[in-house]
C-alpha cells in the first residue's frame, strides 16, 4: 500500500487516518479512540511495535537525563498513563515533579491509579487539557516529552508553539514518535505487518479493529524526520536533532529553548 506522507506544509489537522475530515473534526474521533483503548495503551503499544517501544521509551529517558534534584520539573504531553512521566521520576530518584497532560480524561484515570499503585502520586499530577492550549504560564518547565502523541494532534504547528512558551529558557523538548522506516526490505516488513496484522489483532483482543486501523493509518501520514525536525526549528527550537530507533521505524527527536 502507498500513501503520500503528509509533508511539512501541513495536512495533519484533516487527516484522521487516510480519511480527509472537516477541520475541528479530528480531535472528537481521536478521542474516541483512545476512550476504546484507554485500558489497553500499553498492549496498543505493544503491538504496534512488537513490544520494542519499551527499549525506545528508556533511550529517550536516558537522553533526557533528568537531574537528581529537588525543583526540576517536566510536562508530558499526551502521557495519559503516565507511562514517560514514572520513567522520568525513576530515572530522577523520585526527585523530579511530573505533569502529565492529556486530552482524554480515560487515558488520565489509568495513571492516576497506576500513580497511587507505584507510590508516585507525590511525584506527579494530572491535568485534562489540550496540547494545542496549555493551561500554564510562560517558562514554567524544564523539559516537555511527548510520546506516541503529536501525531494525534491536529494542529501539531500550534502544539509545538506552546511546547516553547512553556518551556523555561534552557529547556528541552523531546518527541518520541513512530516515523518513515529508512532501512530497505525493513520498510516493506514493516509495512505489511502493520496494515494486516495490527488490526486484525487488535479486533481478536479487545474486539474492535477500527481504532487500530486508525493508529496504524496515521503513522503512515506523519511527517518523515527531516519534516518534522524541520517543524521543531520553525517553532523557534535550536540544536534540533534526531535518532531514529529500529531502522526508523521510531525517531526520537530532540530541540533545546535557548
Amino acid at each position: 500500500m502507498s500513501v503520500e506522507r503528509t509533508t511539512a506544509a501541513g495536512g495533519m489537522e484533516t487527516s484522521y487516518g487516510f480519511r480527509k475530515v472537516e477541520e475541528g473534526e479530528k480531535q472528537p474521533l481521536v478521542n474516541d479512540v483512545f476512550h476504546k483503548v484507554a485500558n489497553r495503551y500499553d498492549l496498543m503499544n505493544d503491538l504496534m511495535s512488537a513490544g520494542l517501544h519499551r527499549l525506545w521509551k528508556d533511550a529517550m529517558v536516558a537522553w533526557l537525563n533528568p537531574p537528581k534534584r529537588p525543583g526540576w520539573k517536566v510536562l508530558d504531553v499526551a502521557g495519559g498513563t503516565g507511562d514517560i512521566a514514572f520513567r522520568i521520576v525513576e530515572a530522577s530518584q523520585r526527585q523530579a515533579h511530573a505533569t502529565v497532560l492529556d486530552i482524554n480524561g480515560s487515558m488520565l484515570a489509568v495513571g492516576r491509579e497506576r500513580a497511587e499503585k507505584l507510590g508516585l502520586a507525590a511525584n506527579t499530577d494530572f491535568v485534562e487539557a489540550n496540547a494545542e492550549a496549555l493551561p500554564f504560564a510562560d517558562d514554567t518547565f524544564d523539559a516537555y516529552t511527548i510520546a506516541f502523541g503529536i501525531r494525534n494532534v491536529p494542529r501539531i504547528e500550534v502544539a509545538l508553539a506552546e511546547a516553547y512558551r512553556v518551556l523555561k529558557r534552557g529547556g528541552r523538548l523531546l518527541c518520541l514518535e513512530f516515523s518513515e522506516v529508512e532501512m530497505p526490505l525493513l520498510d516493506k516488513v514493516y509495512e505489511a505487518w502493520s496494515f494486516n496484522a495490527i488490526p486484525k489483532i487488535g479486533k481478536a483482543v479487545t474486539g474492535d479493529g477500527e481504532p487500530y486501523s486508525y493508529l496504524v493509518e496515521s503513522i503512515r501520514k506523519f511527517p518523515n524526520q527531516r519534516n518534522f525536525a524541520a517543524m521543531i526549528s520553525r517553532a523557534g527550537f535550536d540544536r534540533v536533532t534526531f535518532r531514529n530507533y529500529s531502522g526508523g521505524i521510531a525517531a526520537l527527536h530532540s530541540g533545546w529553548k535557548l
